[in-house]
């Protein structure tokens, strides 16, 4: 038998790995992104008889193209631990979390690379994003601490 205190350090534990899960994701997909949209830069240039020539010639200019690769490498590194933080997060945190922190790091990131940011709505947008992130994480603990007094995670550690 797990004593409380146990429980609640393994909570803590599981807690935090889903959370850095989540906020990993979120910084290789969204700091990804402008890179991604400077490496198709010169994509308009390849032009091709057919669609399908004109396909292959893009997909050949994409892959080719080192400013694009490494970024898009990156971004499905995200996607991968995405899938496997999935597997012990909560869907409805886990969703909202890591797309709306996407969008938030897209946005520094390319505000970092010169695009255009927004102005006072995007930071206006920035701050709700996180009240609501902030919202979700404060709801599921809630919920969890109600439902169970510790995760899942946690009763399957102690029956061991």
């Amino acid at each position: 038998m797990v004593s409380p205190q146990c429980s609640l350090l393994i909570y803590i534990f599981y807690s935090s790995v889903e959370v850095l899960g989540l906020l990993l994701v979120a910084v290789l997909w969204g700091c990804t992104n402008p890179f991604l949209k400077k490496g198709t830069e010169g994509i308009e240039q390849v032009q091709k008889g057919n669609k399908v020539l004109q396909f292959l010639a893009e997909v050949k200019f994409l892959f080719l193209n080192i400013q694009y690769l490494v970024p898009f490498v990156l971004n499905q590194i995200g996607s991968l631990v995405y899938y496997l933080t999935l597997a012990t997060t909560d869907l409805s945190l886990a969703v909202p979390v890591a797309n709306s922190l996407t969008f938030l790091f897209t946005l520094l990131t390319g505000k970092l690379l010169g695009e255009e940011f927004g102005g006072k709505r995007a930071v206006a947008g920035m701050f709700l994003t996180m009240v609501g992130i902030t919202l979700c994480v404060i709801s599921s603990v809630r919920e969890t601490e109600e439902n169970t007094g510790v995760p899942k995670n946690t009763q399957m550690s102690s029956q061991h």
